[in-house]
């Protein structure tokens, strides 16, 4: 029985690798593009998941107005039997008018399932310190959260986003509209050295 389970691990592993590849091929063929051309590429991509967030909860512009910043991340995700994981790009916008901050994530999931999905996920930081935090900590983000977060003293409730991290508030969009759960085990986000240069 042992024997037969670690069979299926390496063969749901050899799957998936192929399947990873091929999902990456935007990266792959992305470097025929230029430094600015892959930058301006995110930052239209920030836009548009922006806009998708807004109408999909148009209280969130608020709280992001509120926010010292914020920032945005494309995920491609995959899970083959008892192995998944997914890449995306991202950019962290500030309030203070500094560059853009250009990051990479990566994500490892276990447990039974097939499928593939994209979704986005947009963070808003309530504090330099947080947003600090996550740019230059190489930050994971290993939970599962699903309660609304709560804002400012009257305790509104800004519906559909979670407090992932102090002073981290998030929202996951999917194809179908905001995830009712947001999740993100083993979650790494980290600078994109090349694009930041």
């Amino acid at each position: 029985m042992q024997a037969q389970i670690i069979r299926l691990l390496a063969y749901s592993l050899l799957a998936l690798f192929p399947l990873s590849s091929f999902a990456q091929f935007s990266n792959i063929f992305g470097t025929d593009k230029t430094v600015a051309e892959q930058r301006q590429e995110i930052l239209k991509k920030s836009d548009d998941t922006l806009q998708a967030l807004y109408q999909a909860q148009p209280k969130a512009k608020e709280l992001i107005d509120k926010s010292v910043g914020y920032a945005t991340f494309s995920n491609f995700g995959m899970k083959i039997l008892i192995a998944g994981g997914g890449t995306g790009s991202g950019v962290v916008i500030q309030k203070n008018r500094a560059k853009p901050i250009y990051m990479n994530m990566a994500e490892v999931q276990a447990g039974l399932g097939l499928g593939i999905k994209s979704f986005q996920n947009i963070f808003i930081f309530q504090t330099q310190a947080a947003l600090n935090d996550f740019v230059n900590s190489g930050w994971t983000f290993g939970g599962q959260v699903t309660a609304a977060a709560k804002y400012e003293a009257n305790g509104d409730a800004y519906q559909d986003a979670a407090l992932v991290a102090p002073g981290v508030l998030m929202y996951q969009l999917t194809d179908s509209g905001i995830a009712a759960e947001i999740t993100g085990k083993g979650t790494k986000y980290y600078k994109n050295t090349d694009l930041n240069k």
